[in-house]
């Protein structure tokens, strides 16, 4: 008999172990942090990270870091210095990414610049200062379609100016009069406006809580204002 051959019930048998291993290292992870840290009770998925030792547990779209006992538990930013990458920033991007054929496109105002090839979603508060400025930016943009959901956070009046907007004849004109020019909208916002109530459901679930949020074809999101230059540069990407 080769010495191969001699070798082959061993490196079987280590093969049938390390998968055995590796789920008794993550039950020891979930035994001990639900034990000590009710909120981890309920643990998504547990993870090896790039670190030796340095384990990724995930509760929904939230990511802590622990080590293979779950004696110790961190919060914040692994960063690959040899790479220079942010490790948990590519990793919340996916856990918060939206695929953009699950927007429902009927509770968003659609406006078409030039040829519209390329695709933006964007939720915003009209009583948002930031959203404001990031609309004066986005007029520099050409042959873009801008689907606008709108979600009011800011308080009593921006479900007001939200309800008079979808209710106005023309939705568009009547953002766009407020947003760029400051004309402010009118009506006594009779109409069905469900389509607020399910955006406001649909940024909950996705964890979208600021304004402006864009989200691109690719699912990828940024949250907060950016300029014109910076949403060209993304968009010629996708």
């Amino acid at each position: 008999m080769t010495p191969i051959a001699l070798l082959r019930p061993a490196l079987a048998a280590l093969c049938l172990a390390l998968p055995l291993a590796g789920a008794a290292q993550e039950s020891t992870i979930r035994k001990n942090l639900g034990e000590r840290v009710p909120a981890l009770s309920q643990i998504d998925e547990i993870s090896k990270t790039a670190m030796p030792g340095l384990f990724e547990v995930r509760v929904g779209t939230d990511v802590l870091y622990t080590d293979a006992e779950g004696n110790f538990l961190l919060h914040g930013n692994l960063l690959d210095t040899r790479n220079g990458r942010n490790l948990t920033e590519e990793r919340m991007d996916k856990l918060l990414a939206v695929d953009f054929k699950t927007l429902n496109l009927k509770h968003a105002i659609t406006m078409v610049r030039g040829n519209g090839k390329r695709k933006l979603a964007v939720f915003e508060d009209p009583n948002c200062g930031y959203c404001k400025r990031f609309e004066k930016d986005l007029q520099k943009i050409d042959n873009v379609t801008v689907h606008l959901f709108l979600i009011p956070i800011l308080g009593e009046d921006s479900v007001t100016k939200s309800r008079q907007i979808w209710c106005a004849a023309d939705k568009a004109k009547s953002w766009n009069d407020w947003m760029l020019r400051d004309v402010a909208p009118k009506g006594n916002a009779i109409c069905n406006t469900e389509a607020l109530t399910v955006n406001l459901d649909f940024a909950t679930r996705h964890r979208i809580t600021g304004t402006p949020t864009l989200i691109f074809e690719d699912g990828s999101r940024v949250p907060g204002a950016i300029g014109a230059a910076q949403v060209e540069e993304r968009l010629a990407k996708r």
